[in-house]
């Protein structure tokens, strides 16, 4: 998964689709970022200005390099394809929305550093409006629970505890997620059958197997836009996102259900599907 040579310091993989509209903010202030050795940034066939923005600023960075994809292979194959062309000894995989401030990436590589045993971090994102996101903090779904108490069962966030600098949970938001090297190399990296979605709740899952701890690092608050490249092909999107959920519940829980459990949690991962498939064409009249 990694160079043959590794380096001190952090190494940044940035995935950008149709992203023109906030990669040259994500990227001038990645390149400001303290502690920041390497920025990959790796393309899936964008067909707006994305790539103009990225080639700009790797004229004027020489830690900036870029792989242009002819096609969209999906965000976790970027993210390994990312990952193998650095040398760093912490990985940071950070969305195009995402905003860092200038110590942002050094905070947590101090957090990592200083606590016991391998850490994978996350931050305390929030929107515009300073609206914490939930998804920042979460547990592991467990799809059969959510057959029999389909609202309860459902809700994933974990309350913030404000009391914690490091909040162990069991999921943090892939928009930024920081790891060492060695963790991602011995799970592999991104599980690559994921193609947008889900995949972020997978790498945790195996990176707690491996001995790990998932914690949120609650006193780093990182401003993400979301949804930017989710825009251009909603359809698209969900289709995968539920995709990945059928996935996800295939590798870690479909093993101790029955029958009659995998066949309902199937339909209902699909008829939500459906549902949200319906409003995307409403909104579209």
């Amino acid at each position: 998964m990694t160079s043959s040579v590794e380096i001190a310091g952090i190494a940044v993989v940035v995935v950008t689709h149709e992203s023109a509209t906030s990669i040259d903010d994500c990227l001038m202030r990645l390149r400001t970022a303290h502690g920041v050795d390497e920025i990959r940034v790796v393309d899936n066939a964008s067909t707006d200005d994305t790539m103009e923005i990225v080639q700009r600023h790797a004229l004027h960075d020489a830690r900036l390099r870029f792989i242009a994809n002819p096609d969209n292979p999906g965000f976790a194959v970027g993210c390994n394809q990312g990952a193998r062309d650095t040398r760093g000894s912490l990985l940071a995989f950070v969305n195009p929305d995402l905003m860092v401030e200038a110590d942002t990436l050094s905070r947590l590589r101090a957090h990592a550093r200083h606590a016991a045993g391998e850490v994978l971090l996350g931050v305390d994102l929030v929107d515009e409006s300073g609206v914490r996101d939930a998804a920042a903090r979460r547990r592991d779904p467990l799809f059969a629970a959510m057959l029999r108490s389909p609202g309860a069962a459902s809700r994933l966030a974990v309350p913030v505890d404000d009391g914690q600098v490091l909040q162990p949970v069991d999921i943090v938001s892939g928009a930024l997620m920081l790891m060492p090297r060695a963790l991602f190399d011995r799970i592999d990296g991104f599980d690559e059958g994921y193609r947008l979605h889900a995949e972020d709740m997978d790498l945790c899952r195996r990176a707690r197997a491996a001995g790990a701890k998932i914690a949120v690092a609650n006193d780093i608050r990182v401003l993400h836009i979301r949804g930017v490249s989710s825009r251009a092909r909603p359809m698209f999107v969900e289709w995968h996102k539920h995709r990945g959920l059928w996935r996800y519940f295939r590798k870690f829980e479909a093993a101790r259900c029955g029958v009659v459990t995998r066949t309902g949690v199937f339909g209902a991962i699909w008829l939500h599907f459906g549902a949200v498939a319906a409003r995307i064409l409403l909104r579209r009249r």
